[in-house]
């Protein structure tokens, strides 16, 4: 039996792990923190969604980009004293921003999403795990009628790959969710995506994690990983800060992380961390807020209930490996939600709000890279970007079939960089 190191506890490390070790691999886990999920999966925006897989690296951003240079309320702030580092993958992510490439990633991300998204629910009907989850959907909106219509046809050619979708008007926004009353006569329409769904990512993987646990896995908190040994072209030890662990084969799962630890070995891995906000703050103080996710085009900021809570996420800061989250654009991003519902401004107490900060692991395709490296018994599964929670357990059933030598049963996205070869 092959002893299995995946590095990283985040949702698609333990997804990994939780795959790995059903299918009869002995697995260990190594994280730096004291529990799973406790980085980037802890405040996410809380939605697994079909129908936000669209890449960053799409038509018309690198000039949108440069127009919002110095905006602290831009939704994509590259801040300039990260472009000496990143340089290499910022020609990357623009050489991607063309339609044609643009649509062959959004078909990979779907298929991968979906894909993601059955796993979840047999996890869930298998396990019983609770997580805050809600299945109502998810509700998209928009002010301009030219970006309304755009919506819709990128939504209509994702529709044969499985996209499951609602055109609805402002009246019909509001019939599904009441809380929009106020806005409803500044909407150009709305679009309800049935399938997609809520929870809470940091419950869920925890709960996973200790699913994992029950069954044998070995978990090795509060422990950093210094470097991986390889002895003629194969894995061979995990050197950590408390010892060494020998490995027949080892995943790594350190999302933004992983890039820095894989160039220790000569491979590239084109990720790059895009720092995203959240704030949370208790559902009961908000007497009329939504009773679904909702997700403004026009303000460009997501706003999610989550059992109790209710989180606000949104922006996206290219700023290296900072993690503290400014107020500044915490506090744009909740002026926009308020545009969108007033009555927030009220019932809205910063004294009671947690405010967070995460670094999501961004490719320049917008798609993660899931697979065997050049060297023996090295894999990754990373760089998911806005899509971690979305993709995590699809993502490690994937990597468990590969690693098993099966067929995944899906197209999985095309290799980055030379991480792979």
């Amino acid at each position: 039996m092959a002893n299995t190191i995946v590095l990283g506890a985040g949702a698609v490390g333990i997804a990994t792990a939780y795959y790995l070790e059903r299918a009869g691999e002995k697995v260990t886990v190594i994280e730096r923190q004291p529990a799973a999920a406790m980085e980037t999966s802890w405040g996410n925006g809380g939605v697994i969604h079909a129908s936000e897989i669209e890449p960053w690296s799409q038509p018309g951003m690198p000039r949108n980009v440069l127009r919002w240079l110095g905006h602290e309320d831009a939704p994509l702030l590259l801040r300039l004293s990260a472009v000496p580092h990143m340089w290499g993958w910022g020609l990357r992510f623009v050489l991607n921003c063309t339609s044609a490439r643009f649509r062959r990633h959004c078909a990979a991300n779907l298929a991968l999403a979906l894909h993601s998204l059955r796993s979840l629910q047999e996890i869930r009907a298998e396990l019983g795990l609770s997580y805050d989850q809600a299945t109502n959907g998810v509700m998209k909106i928009y002010r301009s009628a030219e970006a309304f219509d755009r919506a819709e046809r990128s939504f209509r050619l994702l529709e044969p790959l499985g996209l499951v979708f609602r055109r609805l008007s402002a009246a019909g926004a509001v019939a599904i969710e009441p809380a929009l009353r106020s806005a409803a006569t500044e909407l150009a329409g709305a679009f309800h995506f049935p399938n997609d769904e809520v929870g809470d990512c940091n419950k869920f993987t925890q709960g996973l994690a200790g699913e994992c646990a029950r069954r044998g896995v070995e978990f090795h908190y509060e422990t950093v990983v210094r470097a991986i040994e390889t002895d003629g072209g194969k894995v061979t030890v995990v050197v950590t800060d408390k010892g060494r662990l020998p490995a027949s084969r080892i995943v790594v799962a350190l999302g933004s992380y992983t890039g820095l630890l894989l160039r220790r070995l000569g491979l590239e891995a084109p990720i790059y961390p895009v720092k995203g906000l959240s704030i949370t703050f208790p559902r009961g103080d908000w007497a009329d807020a939504p009773r679904m996710p909702v997700i403004d085009d026009s303000h460009l900021f997501g706003l999610v209930p989550i059992g109790e809570r209710m989180r606000i996420s949104g922006s996206a800061e290219i700023a290296g490996f900072d993690t503290k989250p400014a107020r500044e654009r915490c506090d744009a991003i909740v002026g926009n939600a308020s545009k969108t519902f007033p009555s927030l401004k009220q019932a809205f107490d910063p004294g009671k709000a947690t405010f967070w900060a995460g670094l999501r692991p961004v490719t320049p395709t917008g798609s993660p890279l899931i697979g065997r490296t050049r060297i023996e018994g090295l894999w990754v599964n990373a760089g998911h970007g806005h899509l971690g929670w979305t993709m995590a357990c699809g993502s490690g059933r994937a990597l468990a079939d590969l690693i098993g030598g099966k067929d995944p049963g899906i197209v999985l996205p095309e290799p980055q960089g030379s991480v792979f070869h």
